[in-house]
């Protein structure tokens, strides 16, 4: 909890000490108070980023990466956001193996 002559000290006239037991209060946690965080798991895909990256994964030019994409065969494994393009290394290669 901040300390109330803290709180109604204007910022500019605390002195250091002040402003890092200022600062302590609010960056960290009390014991007290739980911050619920909500965690994502996104170890399981390798995700492979713009036509570069595809380039790079399939070991061939930016050329034939793009012909690819293009061509819809990719379609299942891309998620394309205006100009972001982000592909899921192994349902790429899963669909690559399973077109020919």
């Amino acid at each position: 909890m901040i300390p109330k002559e803290l709180r109604d000290k204007p910022f500019f006239s605390m002195t250091g000490s002040e402003i890092v037991e200022l600062f302590n209060n609010i960056l960290l946690p009390s014991k007290d108070a739980t911050i619920e965080r909500i965690e994502r798991d996104f170890t399981h895909k390798e995700l492979v980023h713009g036509i570069k990256g595809l380039a790079e994964l399939l070991g061939c030019g930016r050329t034939k990466a793009q012909e690819l994409k293009s061509s819809g065969i990719l379609k299942e494994a891309v998620i394309q956001n205006g100009k972001k393009i982000i592909f899921d290394a192994a349902k790429v290669l899963e669909l690559l193996k399973n077109q020919q």
